[in-house]
């Protein structure tokens, strides 16, 4: 079962989820949290980011592991997902780095990566909050239409039209990565409680599915359905079809 919330704007849903994160942090200082990048999670970062600088909150118990990273970028890389992290949540806001953990893309065995990482978040007693957002072809993480519910940490082919979307991201789309390393459908579903952000209109199709339609492989985000505790934080543009075909 998935809770809605639906809110005006962007800046109201990654106000929502900020708020989400930050009673999580309250509640329980060590507390283990599921990250996501992208450009949808951005602004929810910034205001996490102005709580512990003016002093609110801290997280320098938390630790972290992301959903996924491109293979073949080194952490350096301007454009890993260990540099976003890195620039956009961890360093302003006081994060122990020795507690953030990402998929390991420059692995010379990916395979074993992968489950070095399952092993991993086993060992931290598990995920209690996991961040998702939606990519317009309803994946979550990196898992592309076609992901199984079985699916665990691994490598995976990008979309065609993930790759176009994340172009803007790159110089060009060429330089995009074509492989990923990612958590799968079932290390997401086994976080105590799961918060997906989606804003604009590009994302009505997909929130459309994955709340309404058939759980299905084609549509990765539907298998939330099947989650205890889930809610999607998703503004008026996003939710449009919900409403235009309720």
């Amino acid at each position: 079962m998935i809770e809605l919330e639906i809110v005006p704007d962007h800046e109201s849903a990654s106000t929502r989820v900020a708020g989400w994160i930050v009673e999580q942090v309250r509640r329980k200082s060590a507390s283990v949290l599921g990250l996501a990048t992208g450009g949808t999670p951005e602004r929810a970062y910034e205001l996490l980011v102005e709580k512990v600088q003016a002093g609110h909150l801290s997280f320098s118990d938390v630790t972290t592991f992301n959903l996924d990273e491109y293979v073949g970028l080194s952490p350096e890389h301007p454009q890993s997902y260990h540099a976003y992290m890195r620039s956009r949540l961890f360093d302003p806001a006081g994060f122990n780095l020795e507690q953030t953990h990402l998929p390991d893309g420059m692995a010379a065995d990916l395979q074993e990566a992968g489950q070095q990482y399952e092993a991993l978040i086993a060992a931290s007693g598990g995920i209690d909050l996991q961040l998702l957002g939606l990519g317009a072809n309803g994946h979550i993480g990196f898992n592309e239409p076609g992901a199984t519910e079985a699916s665990r940490t691994r490598v995976v082919d990008l979309a065609g039209e993930t790759i176009d979307a994340n172009a803007r991201f790159f110089a060009s789309a060429e330089e995009v990565p074509r492989l990923a390393l990612t958590m799968g459908i079932a290390t997401i579903l086994e976080a105590r409680a799961i918060v997906l952000i989606a804003t604009g209109e590009s994302k009505a199709e997909a929130v459309e599915r994955a709340v309404r339609g058939p759980v299905t492989p084609d549509m990765p985000a539907s298998f939330l359905q099947r989650h205890p505790h889930v809610t999607f934080v998703v503004d008026e543009a996003a939710a449009s079809l919900l409403k235009q075909r309720a």
